[in-house]
């Protein structure tokens, strides 16, 4: 039989086992398959294929004395054709084994073979043990749909499915209720740029697709839900990083009637169960907890790489007094000097140092200051003169730096030594392979900083959003000194990702009333924005908290990707394009007059850079 004439799937051809699945002891049975030809090999007198299907690949063979109907059907076949296999598993001739494939010491003997349909040439190559070029992720995503074909792709997809149920089996477990939330909301005049929806009914009105189901959440709190959990689609119109999407999925819970510690030790208790369960990995516990103050002091960031050491070190006080100036202003103008060591770069050219220098500029770093300590001790910099030889032992010193090392020093506003030996300690931890493989080193950072300052609207705007809690002891700050106030919140990080976010949430209208006066709005401005939120708490409204989990990233570190897109079935691009379906896309007169909308912009204009 060599092609099925009927669109639909004949009952006889309905499969029996999946390719994937066959192994010696089937020998002798018979079976249907349905699948793709991965690969087609004529031996002269035989034809082999490697069928596949999405549980991995068993070679076929098409002998013309045993069928010569599916013989003259195989010849025709190309990579890609969508076929079915009618015949005999029979173990595979003593010296033909395959030890690359769980099928490997088996073949199927073909009695019939049925093309369900064929295939153009594929723009790639998607058996990925075929050889060629590398392929661009534009052509990747613009035929997604055969690169969703490739097993590795599969066995991504399948982990996440995995990791999905994993997470909804424990909270059920756990006595938390699912409750899906509004995806048509309004918009929020705080974090990211909302996704807007015209009304067509309401005319000059929006919806806004939710950045997160925070409002609602609390509000299921208020409702005596008590234990919520959601699997939630979100939306932020913000710029793309490799760990960012315009859309994305959250693991979303709330819970009432706890404090901090009991909403970290239901998440770390989950997050544990899921890597046993589906990795087969052993988180320890518990998983150690820095402030934000020490996460920045000793790494830079608040969301550390503990798979390495090279921490920063302050050494303001040992450079105080000493002759060069570019520390000294630094300090005089209210900065600091810190440095980390790099063990065994002192090898580093002037080119390569110069390299780094240029990377930091970004995060405003004037420059980079460098002491290289050679093999035998002698100290190789153009600093170095500007040092008397106790300040230069006691930087030593403080870095634990000895022959072979080079020290790094980056001096100005704390937050731009921050940003830039954290940089530099990630960037040299990876170039020097410190960091530790197949480790998952979690962090739970707490106490942040309530507020942080908006250069752009001249104004305090919320650290992590404005409706949490402050720490009980910094109440008395929010109106004399708000900048101090830290807040009840935590994050879950993961070898330098921020997995997610929680805290404990404000449950009284005077405390939410405060923290809105703080960020400058008007009563009039809070209420126009937030009043039903404000009257909900005056309904009884219970103490509670919660946390929202990232479940692309957690993906991406579980499969060992470097890239949130490798992780989603249908992603978008870094400018936020559906190379695909080709969405953004204009819309017809009639759409828009309907939605009572005019574009300003010429219609190629306002698609451009698709």
């Amino acid at each position: 039989m060599a092609e099925a004439m009927n669109p639909g799937m004949p009952k006889e051809w309905h499969r029996s086992r999946w390719c994937g699945q066959l192994r010696a002891e089937d020998a002798g049975q018979p079976v249907v398959l349905n699948g793709w030809v991965n690969r087609r090999r004529d031996h002269g007198g035989l034809i082999f294929l490697d069928l596949r299907d999405r549980t991995g690949i068993v070679q076929v063979v098409l002998n013309p004395e045993i069928s010569r109907d599916a013989y003259e059907a195989g010849q025709a076949l190309r990579p890609e054709y969508v076929v079915g296999v009618r015949g005999r598993v029979q173990r595979r001739p003593a010296g033909t084994e395959n030890a690359e494939l769980a099928t490997g010491q088996v073949e199927v003997q073909a009695t019939d073979l049925l093309i369900f349909n064929a295939s153009k040439t594929p723009p790639f190559a998607v058996a990925e043990n075929q050889a060629g070029p590398q392929v661009d992720e534009t052509v990747r995503l613009r035929y997604r749909y055969l690169d969703l074909r490739r097993p590795s792709m599969y066995q991504i997809l399948e982990l996440r499915h995995r990791v999905v149920k994993a997470v909804r089996d424990y909270f059920d477990a756990h006595g938390f209720l699912e409750v899906e939330t509004p995806m048509l909301t309004r918009s929020t005049p705080e974090g990211a740029r909302d996704y807007l929806v015209p009304s067509r009914l309401h005319p000059g009105a929006f919806y806004a697709l939710p950045q997160s189901p925070q409002l609602f959440k609390q509000l299921l709190m208020v409702g005596g839900i008590e234990r919520y959990f959601q699997i939630a689609r979100c939306f932020r119109d913000e710029d793309l990083r490799a760990d960012r999407q315009p859309e994305f999925t959250q693991v979303d819970l709330e819970m009432s009637f706890v404090d901090a510690q009991d909403v970290q030790d239901v998440v770390e208790d989950m997050m544990v169960t899921v890597f046993h369960r589906v990795l087969g990995v052993e988180i320890p516990r518990p998983i150690p907890r820095l402030t934000w103050a020490d996460a920045m002091a000793r790494f830079g960031t608040d969301k550390p790489d503990l798979r390495f050491g090279l921490e920063l070190v302050d050494v303001s006080g040992l450079v105080a007094q000493t002759q060069f100036q570019v520390f000294r202003q630094a300090l005089e103008k209210g900065g600091q000097v810190k440095g980390i060591q790099a063990p065994g770069c002192a090898r580093f050219t002037r080119k390569e140092i110069d390299a780094l220098t240029q990377e930091i500029a970004v995060f405003g770093a004037k420059g980079l200051a460098w002491i290289a300590i050679q093999p035998d001790g002698q100290r190789h910099s153009p600093i170095a003169r500007f040092f008397s030889e106790g300040e230069l032992q006691a930087l030593q010193g403080a870095l634990q730096a000895g022959p072979g090392d080079l020290m790094l020093f980056v001096a100005g506003p704390p937050t731009v030594v921050a940003q830039s030996l954290g940089y530099l300690r990630n960037r040299l931890g990876h170039q020097l392979g410190l960091v530790e493989p197949g480790a998952y080193r979690f962090a739970w950072v707490v106490d942040f900083p309530m507020f942080t300052y908006d250069e752009e609207e001249k104004r305090l705007v919320a650290e992590h959003h404005p409706f949490t809690s402050p720490k009980d002891e910094d109440l008395p700050l929010l109106d004399s000194a708000p900048e101090k106030v830290r807040a009840k919140s935590y994050d879950l990080v993961l070898n330098g990702f921020e997995l997610g976010s929680g805290s404990i949430r404000i449950h009284r209208r005077e405390v939410q009333e405060r923290i809105f006066r703080a960020m400058g709005f008007s009563p009039q401005e809070a209420g126009e924005k937030f009043g039903f939120l404000l009257e909900a708490f005056e309904y009884g409204t219970p103490p509670h908290g919660g946390m929202a989990l990232g479940v692309d990233r957690i993906i991406m570190l579980m499969s060992g990707r470097d890239n949130v897109r490798d992780v989603i079935a249908f992603p978008k691009t870094q400018s936020a394009t559906d190379l695909l379906m080709e969405a953004p896309s204009e819309v017809s007169p009639r759409q828009l007059q309907d939605l009572h909308i005019r574009v300003a912009l010429a219609p190629q204009a306002a698609v451009a850079g698709k």
